[in-house]
Order: structure tokens, then C-alpha cells, then sequence
């Protein structure tokens, strides 16, 4: 059984991470010292990794690092191991600071926290690829038994088949039905009805139970849960309300009563709201120090190739609903009403100047809105915001069109990248900012950064 190994993997990545971290000390301790012969104050500098690389992985240890990964993106992996490691290397600094030890070198020491968390995660990833593999082709399985052979039960045995990667092997089905006995869903046997769980806990080599029930079969969740409890078998529920909640939910607390939040939103956390905040300016900032030549010069176009002002200012509709004046560099012919707040934009829209259609067309009129990032009313990366009288269309005609609205728009985002900008379904841009929304972490918006430059510039639907 996979479980009883989980142990011994955990102890070998412990003693990978020790090592690794050991090697980045020492790199750091001769990048900065060299070979030279080794003195009184060297050996301080030597005995160092006998105390720090074990205080590091006792804070790895705690901050849940080696905490089952087998179904989690390494994406998520890398912000715990960095998040860990930034505390534990913070710690270290207020040590040394306390204990008054001024002789470590700031080099060393900045150079074996960057060089650790460097060398901790291609570890990580090396070794998630090497498992993964072997996983994929038989070995290291998870075996697990799934009780209901409905909608919910189907559709999760297909996945686990679609992904094989993480290493789960699916035993078979439980279900009451007595028609689907004996019978293959998704290329496994419906074993029999739920009375023979028990017995199957004790001689099939379970490693979990997925019970994938009917809201209906509420009252079967007791005796299933406690009949693995009694096998010491781990045992995970599948909640079958996707059709009648909007979101992805989380389980909250107040007091000692469990609420289900419907829609978890990881920028609600302060923490990751103050992350996210931060980046923007550094962001926005050295992006407008960097374009200010490139924003100049179009500043000149847009003045030279047609009378009217160089920015252009317009409504959209920002977080908490709020409206706010959103910048871009000058692209149509200034007009003097209001006209262009309830058209859209199209392909041969005469209003465009010919230096307006080459802005437009690789997203340079958007660079004035790094200004919008600094003030606080937009993001680097999120949904991006729409005129007020279109949100009023849309909130009416486009199911959880608000839910975008929960977060700061972006300059670009998850949608655009992926190809929904310009004149394209309204629909399927809100799935993947929801998508954004529910799965937001730093790691996510710096990968939409690098997709906006490599391929997210130049687009044919932006007009």
C-alpha cells in the first residue's frame, strides 16, 4: 500500500532538501571567500549550516512543504516551498542580528537564500518528474474505491484516467443501484452495493475511499464515513452542488459553525492582497520608466496624425462595481459627445486614425494605463474592465458576468492571452477570468505577463 511509504518518501525528500540547501551554503560560502586557507573566523562560516539548514527544514516542515503533493500543481508546490524558505532565511538575519553576529557576510548569506530556494525548487521539480513518470507507467499507485456510479462518480474515474500522472488506480464502484451491478463505467466493475465496503477495506488493499453521492444519499454519509474511519482508511467526499452553487467553495468557520463560502476568492486574504499590490507598483513603475521614450514618441502620433487631445478617457467599471476613468493613448477621431461609450469597436471602424489602427493593433494604446496600476484603480494582470452600459447588458444576458468585478481589472489577462479580446464570445472571456479569479497566485500572474509579451501583443481580434 502507497500510504505506508508515504513516510519513507517524505524522509528522502527531508534529507534531499538538507543536502541541497548544504551544497548552496558552501557555493555561496566560496563564491564569496574562494579557496583560501581556512582561519579562526572560516570556521564560523563552516559550522553555519550545521544550525541554519536544519532551522530551515524544521520551518518547511511546519509550513506544510512536505505535505502530500501528488495532486497539486507545482505551481502551488513553488509558493510553499518559497514562502517557507523566505520566512526561514528571515529568521536566520534576525538571529544573527540579535546575537549581534556582524561578522557573517551580508554576501554570503543573501547569495545562500537565493541560491537555496534556486536549487530547492529545480530539486523539486526534478524529483516530480522522475515520480510522475514512473507513476504514469504503473508504479507508485494510489489504489482507491469509489462509492457511486452516477454523474459525479463517472466523472471523476474519467479524469483520474485522463491523468494518470498522479498516480491513482481506481479499484471499482459501490452503488446501491442494483441494475448497474456487475456492470463497466468508465472501464471499471460496479463491484456491488455499499454493504460490501467493509469487507473490501479489509482484503482489496485500499489506500482511499471517493464517495461520489447524490445530494438524495445524504443519510448513507455517516455509516460510509465511519466504516473507513474504523478500517483506517482516508476517505474524501465529492459535493454534488456544482449545479446549484456559482463558485468554487470553501469551508469558513464562525465560532464553531462551518459556513460554505460559494465562491473562494484567494485575493479576499490581505495577505495575498498586499502581495498582489506590491508587485503591481514595482510592475507599473519600471514599465513606465522603461516605455517613457516608446510613450513619448506615440504621444507625438497620436498629436501629429489628428487634432484632439493625446489621451483618451473613458468609464469602465472597476472592483466592487465602482467606476473609475480609464487611460489609453488617442486612436479615433476626438468627437464631441459620447458615442463611443455604447458602440463597439469595429474592424473597418472609420473613426480610427491610421496611426490610432497601428496602436490599437499591437495593444500600444494600452500603455497609459500602467498609470491606472499606480494610482490603485487597476492591476497588471486581471479582467479586464467594461463601459457601464455594456455591463448592464451583459449582467442580465451573460451568467456570473459580475463575479469579475470581485477583483481589480487588468491591463491584460487570463482571457486575453488565450485568445478571447476584441470581437470574440463574451462567454467563454468570463469562464477563463473566473478561472483567474478562483486560482490567482503571484506564479499565475507572472506567467500571463511572459503570454502578453510572447503572444498576447499582436492580435487579430483587436481592433
Amino acid at each position: 500500500m502507497i500510504r505506508k511509504y508515504q513516510r519513507f518518501f517524505n524522509f528522502i525528500l527531508f534529507a534531499l532538501d538538507g543536502f541541497v540547501l548544504t551544497v548552496a551554503y558552501f557555493a555561496a560560502y566560496f563564491y564569496k571567500w574562494g579557496l583560501y586557507p581556512v582561519s579562526q573566523m572560516n570556521y564560523l562560516y563552516l559550522k553555519a549550516p550545521l544550525w541554519m539548514v536544519p532551522m530551515l527544514l524544521v520551518i518547511y516542515f511546519f509550513m506544510e512543504v512536505y505535505s502530500p503533493m501528488r495532486s497539486r500543481r507545482f505551481r502551488k508546490e513553488m509558493l510553499l516551498v518559497i514562502r517557507a524558505h523566505a520566512i526561514g532565511m528571515a529568521l536566520i538575519y534576525g538571529l544573527l542580528y540579535m546575537a549581534k553576529l556582524y561578522i557573517y557576510s551580508r554576501v554570503v548569506l543573501f547569495t545562500f537564500g537565493l541560491l537555496g530556494v534556486i536549487l530547492i525548487l529545480a530539486e523539486r521539480y526534478t524529483v516530480r518528474r522522475i515520480i510522475r513518470y514512473f507513476r504514469k507507467i504503473g508504479y507508485n499507485q494510489k489504489h482507491i474505491l469509489i462509492i457511486g456510479a452516477g454523474r459525479v462518480g463517472v466523472d471523476f474515474a474519467g479524469k483520474v484516467e485522463a491523468q494518470k500522472e498522479f498516480g491513482y488506480n481506481v479499484l471499482g464502484f459501490l452503488d446501491d443501484d442494483a441494475g448497474k451491478k456487475g456492470t463497466e463505467v468508465v472501464g471499471h466493475r460496479v463491484l456491488g452495493d455499499c454493504s460490501l465496503l467493509s469487507g473490501l477495506l479489509e482484503t482489496n488493499g485500499v489506500d482511499e475511499v471517493i464517495v461520489a453521492l447524490p445530494l438524495s444519499a445524504y443519510e448513507k454519509y455517516h455509516d460510509i464515513v465511519d466504516t473507513c474511519e474504523k478500517s483506517g482508511v482516508r476517505v474524501r467526499i465529492i459535493p454534488d452542488y456544482f449545479d446549484y452553487l456559482p463558485g468554487r467553495p470553501k469551508i469558513e468557520e464562525f465560532g464553531e459553525i462551518p459556513l460554505l463560502n460559494i465562491r473562494h476568492v484567494p485575493l479576499d486574504d490581505p495577505f495575498n492582497n498586499f502581495v498582489k499590490r506590491a508587485f503591481d507598483i514595482i510592475v507599473s513603475l519600471t514599465a513606465v520608466i522603461l516605455t517613457s521614450p516608446v510613450m513619448i514618441v506615440i504621444a507625438l502620433g497620436v498629436k501629429l496624425t489628428s487634432p484632439g487631445p493625446v489621451f483618451f478617457k473613458q468609464e469602465r467599471v472597476g472592483l466592487n462595481n465602482k467606476p473609475f476613468n480609464m487611460l489609453k493613448f488617442r486612436s479615433m477621431r476626438a468627437a464631441g459627445d459620447n458615442s463611443g461609450d455604447t458602440k463597439w469597436t469595429t474592424a473597418d471602424d472609420p473613426r480610427k486614425t491610421r496611426f490610432g489602427a497601428f496602436i490599437r493593433k499591437t495593444s500600444l494604446d494600452e500603455l497609459p494605463q500602467f498609470l491606472n496600476v499606480l494610482i490603485g484603480n487597476m492591476s497588471v494582470v486581471g479582467p479586464r474592465p467594461e463601459r457601464p452600459f455594456f455591463v448592464e447588458q451583459f449582467k442580465e444576458k451573460i451568467p456570473k458576468y459580475m463575479v469579475k468585478h470581485q477583483v481589480k481589472p487588468g491591463i491584460t489577462g487570463w482571457a486575453q492571452v488565450n485568445g478571447w479580446r476584441g470581437d470574440t464570445s463574451i462567454e467563454k472571456r468570463i469562464q477563463f477570468d473566473i478561472y483567474y479569479i478562483e486560482n490567482w497566485d503571484l506564479f499565475f500572474d507572472i506567467k500571463i505577463m511572459f503570454l502578453t509579451v510572447f503572444k498576447g501583443l499582436v492580435n487579430k481580434n483587436a481592433y
